[in-house]
């Protein structure tokens, strides 16, 4: 009896178990001080669950060894080589990340490409900014070139990068401001 007794808070706690540090609803605190994202992959999925079915566009997300078809895909920041080839990240921002996400236009990388980095504590949001900024308006483009570069800076803790097609590129601006809490523009620029 008394192992029976064992058996059943046992599983009586395995059940509950889950529902413990579960995703909050929005407005709660997931992702420590200042963010109610837990990680960069929450803030895209946020972004793409805004958008109407007739404004989705075939998207892959992640890194080319993880890659999801028709998602924001987690990003391994140890891929430096594909963060600063496919993501347009500079080398000497690789430090300031603790993880990343995704989404890329199935077409062509210069037609949209997002991705979204949730800093390390004490890094500048500004200069991160600043830095990818930079970094993508330099860039020589080989097939194609994007119309439009935009930055987000979500709640201080995360940096959205887009750049691609003008059109895809302002959808995705008005999705993003009205879905992330604490979100604002820190740069939109036509790229030439």
């Amino acid at each position: 009896m008394r192992k029976i007794m064992i058996l059943c808070a046992v599983a009586l706690l395995c059940l509950a178990l889950p529902g413990c540090g579960g995703k909050e609803s929005k407005g709660g605190s997931q992702g420590g001080a200042g963010t109610q994202y837990a990680a960069a992959l929450d803030v895209l999925h946020e972004v793409v669950n805004a958008y109407g079915e007739e404004e989705l566009f075939a998207m892959y997300g992640g890194d080319q060894e993880h890659a999801v078809m028709d998602a924001p895909g987690e990003f391994d920041v140890s891929k430096t080589e594909e963060l600063k080839s496919t993501l347009g990240l500079p080398e000497d921002q690789f430090s300031k990340i603790e993880n990343a996400a995704s989404m890329v236009h199935m077409m062509n990388v210069n037609t949209f490409t997002g991705a979204a980095y949730r800093l390390k504590a004490g890094t500048d949001v500004d200069e991160f900014a600043e830095a990818v900024k930079s970094n993508l308006l330099a860039t020589q483009w080989i097939c194609g070139q994007p119309d439009t570069l935009l930055i987000l800076n979500v709640d201080g803790t995360y940096v959205i990068t887009a750049y691609g097609e003008a059109g895809i590129i302002e959808t995705f601006k008005e999705k993003a401001l009205s879905v992330l809490s604490g979100s604002k523009v820190v740069a939109e620029e036509p790229i030439v």
